[in-house]
């Protein structure tokens, strides 16, 4: 009944087939049945044969199954079975025959098998089996067909399946497999062998391909396979293709062997070690289609001339590696060939005019090389020319080459200067990725281009295009990417972006914009990436965008953005933003700790697990495997840097520059992911969270030019990955936290910070210390610590004085007028500041000293408490470092715990004994 279409539910088939007792074989495959399976099944004893694939059973396989005596095959594949398949069933004495592929919910693992077991065919690819392929599969000796492919199997491969030999079909493709490759020799009847996708170590030698003379395809691509290739994989004569790419191999490429009468149709060394120039037997292949040789080390100069022995290659692929290629090719037969990439060589001069002429050339690459312009006329272009990219090479001048029928155009960084003609859409109908970027294009982007109703990418940045941008461009519901970066646009955005905006990516950064964000972005839903950067516009925070889920980096620097950041009137979050750089505007107020919360790409968890590298991106063309990849410049670790293919990995946020106030929100703090942070040059205050060693992926932290004051904290010191830090320009005081990373620093990442000390400053904190201990904590009679400043003025202003006067007490006729009138006022002025005059043989002095003292006296009776200790403190002389001054009393006040010693006067009649030793009671 296979391929009847009927239609049942799983109790009507199951049911009607319960009445044929005696039914041997059930061939019910596309059917269109539906599940479930039942368990009465097994009453159909002599039922030897099920093949049910293809239909939607939806449901698991009872264990039942297993007591079918007489069963040998059972096909489930395409069945949509779910659960976990039931291992007994493979153990049936009977089975030989087991195809269970194609049920991507089907839970499973293999059992050990019995000896001399009957099984000859073990498919269970694409499903969710699982563990390791156990040693005794060796005895099951009629096996010829393992499919394990695209599963989870792990582990190590038993040496004992070298001693499977009737095996004619190995596939174990995309499992986590690791160690070395066991030897099959002894599986003499094997064709395919696909080990490819795994963690495959070690090395292959002549031994693992001695007795394969049937064998027809050999694939161990991506893997970590090194050592030398074996010269004896070319003399196996029914040998197809060879792909051994994404691997570890080395050396240089030997003479193969035995070539001659090779059926060789597929050739893949990309992507390993290899070095050397290519060996020329290669080119002796003469059934070779698909050469691939690139992202090795090979060298020397190859001529072009010889791919014409290749009468039926189609692929050629020699990108990045150190060749020089001489493309001067005197033979045009070759018409075969559909894709050729010489792209990252060495290749120089002129693009000669015979490779446009190939009929059959679909894809031409030959970027990254050091071409500088055309070699004539490029008109006669291939009508079958669907992808150019001569992007990075060193062309110059114009080049109007537009062929017809392009879908992928990149011009990208040459020396390129042009204006784009304005029917330029008339050649690029069917355009999809046009980039004309990092030239000298200027002028206006034709509105012709908006014609194209395929384009998805549009990248002209870095020109000298002016003028305003083009609605049509916004009003596209096509467009995927927009990147008019580094050129002179200005006007506003316009404000036509279409309900159905597709737009992923929005890069306007650098251009002489001005106005708000137009309201109809909202509409791009979309958007992953948004760069405003380094304009003139002028808005509030644009809380209209928070309704774009998807926005991943948000770059606003550099304009003229004013207000708060928080949009607490909606609950649309930005729940995958991994970059934020909103630096240089004039936002103000607080930090948005709300919208902090929301911000779940910042955080370590199950699943953002940090272990992910996908790119933020957008596929052009899916089966080219082609994508475009975002780029963002960032101030990181003091310097401005483009990051290219940006990582889904990589978080950054970059507050600078602006007038945010308060302090640091903790919320902040439970960014795990966060790699950049960089909050400098505002008005933040308080402390340093200590909760800032959550921050654990933490590689460069900017706090400089704020107002932070208390200690660093020692949690700083635990953050490993932090490779930048400028703390500079703070209030923050006491002992630099010991820890490796922050001793490391320059100590121009603390200077500003006058209470700091420790390694790398210059100031020892044991000499703070010390100095500390000398000076004692004096206190005023509510308990406050005194500020020596006063007393620091005071010693000025005595010191000055002595310098002015002390001419004049030289002159006789002044000295006595002097002495007395100066006295009278360092009497009362000195006392503020902590020091004493004593007039020396001047009585009315003396009157005024105790008149004086007497004053000072009465001011002690405002505390009955303090009266003792006033009258000490005003009892005798006053030193400097014994004494301070209580501005708000007008007072001196002496620390009754400091004893003062007299000293020699230098000058009895200039400087007065004031100037005494201490010392601590």
């Amino acid at each position: 009944m296979d391929g009847v279409s009927v239609s049942a539910q799983g109790n009507e088939w199951c049911n009607a087939l319960l009445q044929l007792h005696s039914l041997q074989e059930l061939g019910m495959s596309n059917c269109n049945l539906s599940g479930p399976l039942d368990p009465l099944l097994t009453r159909l004893e002599n039922l030897s044969v099920i093949r049910l694939d293809q239909n939607n059973l939806s449901s698991s396989v009872p264990e039942t199954f297993a007591d079918f005596q007489n069963l040998t095959t059972l096909h489930l594949s395409s069945c949509e079975l779910t659960g976990i398949f039931p291992d007994k069933i493979f153990k049936v004495a009977t089975l030989s025959d087991i195809d269970l592929s194609f049920n991507y919910h089907l839970y499973g693992s293999l059992p050990e098998f019995s000896v001399n077991g009957p099984l000859r065919t073990l498919i269970v690819r694409d499903t969710e089996f699982s563990g390791s392929i156990p040693a005794s599969i060796n005895n099951l000796r009629q096996l010829f067909v393992i499919d394990t492919s695209n599963c989870y199997f792990n582990g190590t491969l038993s040496s004992s399946m070298s001693r499977l030999r009737e095996l004619t079909y190995l596939d174990l493709s995309f499992n986590d497999f690791i160690g070395p490759i066991p030897s099959l020799n002894m599986s003499r009847n094997l064709v395919y062998l696909d080990l490819s996708h795994n963690d495959f170590t070690g090395s292959i030698t002549s031994v693992h391909l001695e007795g394969l003379p049937k064998l027809v395809q050999f694939d161990l691509q991506d893997n970590f396979l090194n050592g030398n290739l074996p010269s004896s994989i070319f003399s196996l004569s029914l040998l197809q293709s060879i792909q051994l790419s994404n691997n570890n191999f080395q050396g240089q490429l030997n003479k193969f062997l035995n070539i001659s009468s090779s059926v060789l149709e597929i050739l893949d060394l990309s992507s390993n070690d290899l070095e050397g120039p290519i060996p020329t037997d290669i080119f002796s292949l003469r059934s070779l289609n698909v050469l691939r040789l690139s992202s090795n080390r090979l060298n020397g100069t190859l001529k072009l001339d010889v791919i014409q022995q290749l009468e039926n290659l189609t692929t050629l692929s020699l990108s990045h590696n150190e060749l020089s290629i001489d493309m001067n090719v005197t033979d045009r037969n070759q018409t075969q060939i559909t894709t050729l990439d010489l792209s990252s060589n060495y290749i120089q001069g002129s693009i000669p005019t015979w490779i446009w002429q190939l009929d059959s050339l679909v894809q031409l690459n030959l970027s990254h090389n050091l071409l500088i312009n055309l070699e004539g006329a490029a008109q006669n272009t291939s009508s079958n020319l669907r992808l150019l990219d001569l992007k990075s090479n060193q062309l110059q001048g114009k080049l109007p080459i537009f062929p017809k029928n392009i879908i992928y155009l990149d011009y990208s960084s040459n020396n390129i200067c042009f204006t784009i003609p304005s029917n330029v859409g008339t050649y690029l109908s069917s355009i999809i990725f046009l980039s004309l970027s990092n030239n000298s294009l200027s002028g206006n982007i034709p509105h012709s281009l908006c014609n194209n109703s395929n384009l998805l990418v549009l990248d002209v940045s870095y020109n000298q295009f002016n003028g305003k941008i083009p609605e049509c461009l916004t009003q596209s519901d096509t467009l995927v990417v927009l990147n008019l970066q580094h050129n002179q646009f200005n006007g506003s955005i316009p404000d036509k972006f279409p309900l159905s905006c597709a737009l992923k990516t929005l890069d306007l950064n650098s251009n002489l914009l001005r106005g708000p964000i137009p309201k109809s972005l909202a509409n791009c839903t979309s958007l992953e990436v948004l760069d405003l950067g380094n304009n003139q516009v002028d808005d509030g925070f644009p809380c209209f965008l928070k309704t774009i889920s998807t926005l991943c980096v948000m770059v606003l620097r550099g304009n003229k953005f004013h207000g708060h950041i928080g949009c607490s009137h909606t609950n649309s979050t930005w729940h995958m933003l991994q970059i934020v750089d909103v630096a240089f505007n004039n936002f103000s107020g607080l930090l948005p700790a709300k919208c902090f919360k929301t911000w779940k790409a910042m955080m370590l968890d199950e699943y953002h697990d940090g272990s992910k590298l996908i790119r933020i991106g957008s596929q052009v063309l899916i089966y080219s495997g082609i994508y475009y990849q975002d780029s963002v410049i960032l101030t990181s670790k003091g310097l401005q840097m483009e990051f290219v293919k940006i990582l889904s990995i990589f978080t950054s946020v970059d507050f600078s520059s602006n007038n945010f106030e308060g302090t640091i929100p903790e919320e902040l703090m439970n960014f795990t992911r966060l790699i950049f942070l960089n909050l400098s040059h505002n008005a933040l205050a308080g402390q340093i969270p200590s909760s800032i060693g959550n921050l654990i992926q933490l590689e460069s932290l900017d706090l400089s030019r704020n107002r932070f004051d208390g200690e660093i904290p020692s949690q700083l010191a635990s953050l490993n990955f932090l490779s930048y830090l400028n703390l500079s320009y703070n209030r923050l005081v006491g002992k630099i936290p010991v820890g490796t990373q922050l001793q490391s620093f320059d100590a121009s990442s603390y200077a500003g910070n006058a209470e700091l000390c420790g390694v790398p400053l210059p100031k020892n904190c044991s000499d703070m210390s010390n100095a500390e201990e000398k000076v004692p904590e004096v206190h005023t009679d509510f308990g406050v610590k005194f500020d020596w400043t006063y007393v620091s003025i005071g010693v000025g202003f005595g010191v000055g004085a002595g310098l002015v006067v002390a001419p004049s007490l030289f002159l006789e006729i002044l000295k006595k007028w002097s002495n007395h009138k100066i006295d009278k006022v360092l009497l009362v002025v000195l006392p503020m500041f902590g020091l004493t005059w004593i007039p020396i043989d001047d009585d009315e002095a003396e009157e005024d000293t105790e008149e004086n003292n007497s004053d000072m006296e009465e001011e002690c009776d405002y505390n009955e408490e303090q009266t003792i200790l006033c009258h000490q403190r005003f009892q005798g002389r006053y030193c400097v470092l014994c004494s301070k001054l209580d501005i708000r009393k007008k007072k001196v006040i002496h620390d009754p715990r400091c004893t003062c010693y007299p000293s020699p006067p230098i000058s009895t009649s200039t400087y007065p004994d004031s100037y005494s030793s201490h010392s601590h009671a």
